[in-house]
């Protein structure tokens, strides 16, 4: 199931989704906001986050547990959406699954923006993104990125672009996250990154010690 961004106002929450909302206060697994570009020339490597998010997830319950929230955005009409909080690798790997990449411009600013609303709600251990480009303003996408509070953003650069690591950079040194850049068909390098992602919203800085992955974001993280 997935819900249209932006999310609706609290006003407007039902009893069982403000139930639900207390039952996740009160949850010990980390929490990640797992955003994906899904625009078209993301097909191949959303292909490949299918497969490989299950690794997340389970290198995270080795450290304690991991909820995740799947937000992608893609097509010419400005669509972007987040699912509702996961703990089964199997049906975040369902819901991924049946998402079909369309062309569209990129919409990183609302991903941004959903992030600060969820840890408002609920504290948000991380959020992850994976794209290969950026069609925004620069100093709109900073302005989103300072709203969030002690929530570390991840932001994995498809491809070698310079303007769009110049973005994603300024958006990992606000929000005292990571960036990294990995090429396309490069599966082990991605699995490792998103693996030592979910271990940090499980378990810390201090459980992504000696993890694959882990040494290039912990140099950055501070």
């Amino acid at each position: 199931m997935t819900t249209k961004l932006p999310t609706p106002s609290p006003h407007s929450a039902s009893k069982i989704d403000l139930y639900l909302d207390s039952l996740a206060a009160e949850s010990q697994n980390g929490r990640l906001i797992f955003a994906l570009d899904a625009t078209a020339s993301r097909q191949p490597t959303w292909n490949q986050a299918c497969e490989l998010q299950a690794d997340m997830f389970r290198a995270a319950i080795g450290v304690g547990g991991l909820e995740i929230q799947l937000v992608y955005y893609r097509g010419s009409s400005g669509e972007c959406k987040a699912s509702n909080w996961m703990t089964d690798p199997k049906r975040l790997s369902t819901t991924m699954s049946r998402i079909v990449c369309e062309g569209g411009y990129t919409q990183i600013e609302k991903i941004l923006r959903h992030a600060c609303r969820e840890n408002k709600k609920t504290k948000v251990a991380a959020l992850c993104f994976v794209g290969d480009a950026m069609e925004e303003k620069p100093d709109d996408l900073c302005g989103a990125a300072g709203l969030l509070r002690n929530v570390p953003v991840f932001m994995f650069q498809e491809g070698d672009d310079a303007e769009v690591e110049k973005a994603f950079r300024e958006i990992t040194r606000i929000t005292h996250g990571a960036y990294a850049r990995f090429d396309v068909g490069s599966a082990d390098q991605l699995r490792d990154l998103l693996k030592a992602v979910g271990t940090f919203a499980a378990g810390g800085r201090a459980a992504l010690e000696g993890k694959p992955g882990a040494t290039l974001l912990l140099e950055q993280l501070k």
